[in-house]
């Protein structure tokens, strides 16, 4: 009796694993999305991922409603010169998902390259069989914990006009 309550258990285990599979390449499809759309400034593309009541918290703690978000989007990508993102990690919790990732920026300054590096926890909720992305939240990161070049998932290199 115990195997057969064991086995049952396991098998409950692998079909959670199995429904979530849809869900964490949809959500790991949306993070690119949410990338590429910072990356090109797209607006109205970005517009369709985030949630009504969407805000953002910058790494000095302010809170930015959705509005104001979605103008600064328009010119948040002006200036950097690169642009990666690294160590993407995904975390599922029923309708609820954590999205984070660390991410490298170049800009030009006074004829210098000057690098940062950030980290962003993007929260998504599933409503209606759709994921949205209501929150998220921006971080510095010191060099000495950041994720290494092995980790990048997608870089966007603008020093040479050439982007990847």
């Amino acid at each position: 009796m115990k195997k057969i309550i064991n086995t049952g258990i396991m098998a409950l285990g692998l079909l959670h694993v199995d429904a979530q599979e849809p869900d964490m390449a949809q959500l790991k499809k949306l993070n690119a999305k949410f990338i590429h759309n910072f990356v090109t400034n797209d607006v109205a593309s970005h517009n369709l991922i985030i949630h009504k009541d969407f805000i953002r918290i910058s790494s000095e703690g302010e809170f930015t409603g959705r509005k104001k978000y979605l103008e600064d989007w328009a010119h948040g990508f002006d200036g950097v010169k690169y642009w990666d993102y690294r160590n993407e990690d995904i975390k599922l919790f029923g309708n609820t998902a954590l999205v984070h990732s660390q991410n490298k920026c170049i800009v030009i300054k006074d004829g210098k390259e000057v690098i940062s590096y950030w980290m962003y926890t993007d929260t998504y909720i599933k409503e209606n069989g759709e994921w949205k992305c209501v929150q998220a939240q921006i971080g510095k990161v010191t060099p000495e914990n950041f994720a290494g070049d092995e980790t990048i998932v997608r870089k966007y290199d603008y020093r040479n006009k050439n982007a990847q």
